[in-house]
């Protein structure tokens, strides 16, 4: 048998040693998978039970309301969804700024606001250009779901994987794309970040058109604050 070259020898233990290594890493990446998926699916169907049961106390508590002869008042919004409806033409500087600040840069851009006295002040001084109101969680998974896209080192990249949004919101224990959902509708401590990954909507322009830009909801026109109608505005530019 003849004598196999030191070299040769030496390459054949690195090669075998680099496959063992990566099978070894293959079979704990697949381990790791396997446990997060039974996690994210135990996350989604606790979701689920929590949306039900807000929706139950809601029926329950109106109910209450009417057999007492009272009124049910909703609890005051914690989110908003806020879209651009009108152009730069003839635009004061302070606005423009403001819709920057707020990530509007073009018509038909949407984002989602968390409600506060700053934002409120905000959405108050540019509300000629914009239309905004309270989402209902149909609306915002569907967004997520058909028009979201994440911020990943400054790159815009669909969400058809939940492996992006672990990458920069796992430190946030936000995992898959219903914990982004969940975080974004219920205004959760990791809201800045999860909105902040969240590139802004681009939508299309609303089936039927948009007419009387100029004047405020409550004036016949399309700006401003239309509260829960906001939902019918966006399934028309989703």
């Amino acid at each position: 048998m003849a004598p196999v070259p030191e070299l040769l020898l030496k390459k054949r233990n690195r090669d075998a040693a680099w496959a063992e290594k990566r099978a070894t890493a293959a079979l704990e990446a697949r381990k790791k998978a396997r446990e997060q998926r039974k996690e994210i699916f135990k996350r989604a169907e606790q979701y689920v039970n929590e949306y039900r049961q807000q929706e139950k106390d809601t029926i329950r508590l109106r109910r209450e309301a009417k057999a007492n002869g009272g009124f049910y008042v909703e609890p005051e919004a914690k989110l908003a969804f806020v879209v651009r409806i009108r152009g730069l033409n003839k635009i004061h500087p302070k606005t423009k700024k403001i819709l920057q600040l707020l990530r509007l840069r073009q018509i038909n851009m949407g984002v989602f606001v968390r409600i506060t006295k700053a934002t409120l002040g905000l959405l108050k001084r540019v509300e000629p250009y914009i239309a905004w109101g309270y989402p209902n969680l149909k609306t915002v998974r569907e967004l997520i779901y058909k028009r979201g896209f994440g911020k990943v080192d400054g790159n815009r990249i669909p969400l058809t994987d939940n492996k992006v949004v672990e990458q920069v919101l796992g430190a946030k224990n936000i995992l898959c794309v219903e914990d982004l959902i969940h975080e974004i509708y219920t205004v959760g401590p990791a809201f800045k970040e999860a909105s902040n990954f969240l590139w802004p909507f681009k939508l299309s322009s609303a089936r039927g058109g948009i007419d009387k830009k100029r004047l405020h909801y409550v004036e016949g026109g399309q700006a401003g604050n239309r509260e829960g109608k906001i939902n019918n505005l966006i399934r028309r530019m989703n």
